[in-house]
């Protein structure tokens, strides 16, 4: 974990970020006390749709209506 101060993190923003961007967190600090830590985000997942096309059946019976107790139990009655 690298420490800077908030004067030394302003002036080296883009360095300190390629270090985030290698893995290393970066604490910002003001007058020695730790105020902010940089981390890397978390890249998100791209979604591949149909992805498991075929893979999954849905039964005819899914959209056949509910069991009354079984819809009692769902409305909280």
């Amino acid at each position: 974990m690298h420490v800077v101060n908030v004067h030394q993190a302003k002036t080296e923003l883009s360095r300190l970020l390629a270090r985030v961007e290698a893995g290393e967190d970066v604490v910002i600090a003001r007058r020695g006390q730790p105020v902010a830590r940089l981390v890397a985000c978390k890249v998100p997942v791209k979604r591949q749709p149909d992805v498991l096309k075929g893979q999954i059946v849905v039964p005819d019976t899914f959209f056949d209506p509910l069991p009354e107790e079984e819809l009692a139990a769902w409305e909280g009655r």
